[in-house]
């Protein structure tokens, strides 16, 4: 597709979002918990039910030639049929004729349309579930799909009528072959009023694109495969999508975890989109700091990429026995923070992720990724400081970048990227980017946007480990500890002193100035004072 066509059939994807989520609304369902629900369940649907189409149709061609390739299909006998399903891709969906999209429509008049469809749709989930379901860190499946119209009160028949008339109208073949740019958009859009914090016990963090692009090509400066890359925090998987873009899908195995079920279903949702369908066994629905999922022989898994944007503070009070006993001692190594006796939703959450990413990564070769409150390089004592100086010490950090304010639209905390690499045993690269960016209003936000050029600017300056004047410097590890381990680029930056030459008229001509202002003040000062002590005169006691 050329590139107006793309940008064409983007506006058409979103205009369906916008369409379904208006049919949402009119039936009582906008801004309701479970519109999320329906509009992501009901897009992946109709994007695997097309995926399905485009894939038959390769290996049929005369179906794409067919009038009404659904029926045409369902005239195959059982044998031949099922042989379709072993010459699939392996990131495909088998469907049977009657669940196919044109088959329901076609019926949408019959009794109990929407049992019908919420049945298709369970159906599809059960016969697919080893290749799209979620774990949860206890061994149960998420399944692919819930009983969707059951969330309307009632006109069940008409709410799933009128989402099909929607469906009916769209195809995604035409795209199949489109790659993350394309996907990233709309799953970005797609997502947009759904990604925020519900009330549960992690907010669904999204990172910006920018952070996102700037971490995967700063982690991924040459050709790498055969990886496996990792988020304990994995939200909706910006992140992860973005290193795995970097990597190629065919050359990485992701990994995940993150305790929000909607979280890990958006994750699915995008996985499913930019062809890394083969990792969907390994996301898992769960809290990482207590009970981390992913083991070999029981232990836990290092990994080659790690990627995390974890949430900064919140309320763990609960867990902290747990994360003190023994077992815990060596992953959460600098400690657990203490529960505050006021204001427990402060705890300093991310130093645990920090901590467990740390523990996580593969000796010798693993690199990693996460976003930090940029108060985080600075401190001078505590878990930060005890955590910065693991690090140090053991010479796995390859640098930080701090990012301009307002970088996340949601929150105002200043936010570094800190970038660890076990193999980097020389020096280190800090670059302070706080005063790049454009700022822009997003709702009632203000928001920091990076341009392409400014991107590129952090990415390329950080990989060749360059030093440019207040903006970037390159130190040796000795250099971190005499800074009392500080990480900030700032505090390292040569202190420049402009001295100006002037003549000795000149310096005579600035004293007089001083001085005739001087005499001035001291007049205005006496005059100050008596007025004052002719007040004070005045008081009288009543």
């Amino acid at each position: 597709m050329t590139k107006v066509e793309t940008q064409n059939f983007v506006a058409k994807t979103k205009t369906l979002i916008d369409e379904l989520k208006a049919v949402c609304a009119s039936y009582g369902l906008g801004n309701d918990g479970n519109e999320f629900k329906i509009i992501s369940q009901i897009f992946l649907y109709k994007f695997l039910n097309d995926k399905f189409a485009y894939e038959v149709k390769k290996l049929k061609p005369e179906l794409a030639k067919s009038e009404n390739w659904e029926a045409d299909l369902a005239k195959i006998d059982d044998g031949e049929y099922n042989l379709l399903q072993f010459n699939l891709g392996v990131d495909t969906a088998f469907l049977k004729p009657h669940q196919l999209i044109g088959y329901l429509f076609d019926r949408q008049n019959e009794p109990d349309f929407a049992k019908m469809v919420d049945d298709t749709l369970i159906d599809i989930a059960v016969s697919n579930n080893d290749l799209f379901a979620v774990k949860t860190e206890d061994g149960q499946k998420i399944q692919l799909f819930d009983r969707l119209t059951e969330y309307v009160s009632s006109k069940r028949d008409a709410f799933v009528k009128a989402l099909f008339n929607k469906l009916t109208l769209f195809n995604f073949e035409n795209i199949m072959g489109e790659g993350f740019d394309f996907f990233s958009t709309i799953f970005e859009y797609l997502i947009k009023d759904y990604n925020s914090d519900a009330g549960g016990k992690y907010a669904e963090y999204y990172t910006p694109h920018a952070v996102s692009k700037i971490i995967a090509n700063i982690l991924v400066p040459a050709p790498v495969s055969n990886v496996t890359i990792y988020d304990p925090s994995a939200g909706s998987g910006t992140l992860l999508m973005n290193l795995a873009h970097a990597i190629g899908p065919e050359k990485c195995t992701v990994y995940s975890q993150d305790i929000s079920q909607k979280s890990s279903n958006l994750l699915r949702l995008n996985l499913v989109l930019n062809k890394l369908v083969h990792s969907i066994e390994n996301v898992i629905q769960g809290n990482t700091i207590t009970d981390p999922y992913h083991k070999i022989n029981g232990k836990l898994r290092h990994f080659d990429y790690i990627v995390s944007n974890p949430p900064f503070k919140l309320d763990f009070s609960d867990d902290v026995d747990t994360l003190n006993k023994k077992e815990n001692k060596a992953r959460f190594f600098a400690g657990v923070p203490n529960v505050p006796a006021k204001k427990k939703e402060s705890m300093s959450i991310y130093t645990l992720f920090l901590q467990h990413i740390i523990y996580s990564l593969k000796e010798g070769t693993g690199k990693a990724a996460i976003v930090v409150p940029t108060g985080f390089i600075t401190a001078q004592s505590g878990i930060e400081k005890k955590i910065r100086e693991k690090i140090v010490d053991s010479k796995m950090l390859a640098g930080v970048v701090s990012m301009p304010s307002n970088i996340f639209a949601t929150t105002g905390t200043n936010v570094s990227i800190v970038f660890l690499d076990a193999a980097n045993k020389e020096d280190v690269v800090l670059v302070d980017a706080s005063n790049l960016g454009t700022n822009v209003k997003e709702g009632k936000n203000q928001k920091t946007l990076l341009s392409p050029i400014e991107e590129k600017q952090i990415i390329e300056t950080f990989i060749a480990k360059e030093a440019k004047e207040d903006f970037s410097v390159v130190v040796s590890y000795d250099e971190i500890k005499a800074k009392n381990y500080s990480l900030s680029a700032g505090q390292y930056f040569e202190v420049k002193i402009k001295y100006v030459e002037i003549t000795a008229k000149e310096f005579e001509s600035k004293m007089n100035d001083f001085e005739s202002n001087l005499e001035e003040l001291f007049k205005d000062s006496k005059t100050l004072e008596i007025e004052i002590k002719n007040n004070l005169k005045t008081l009288s006691y009543e």
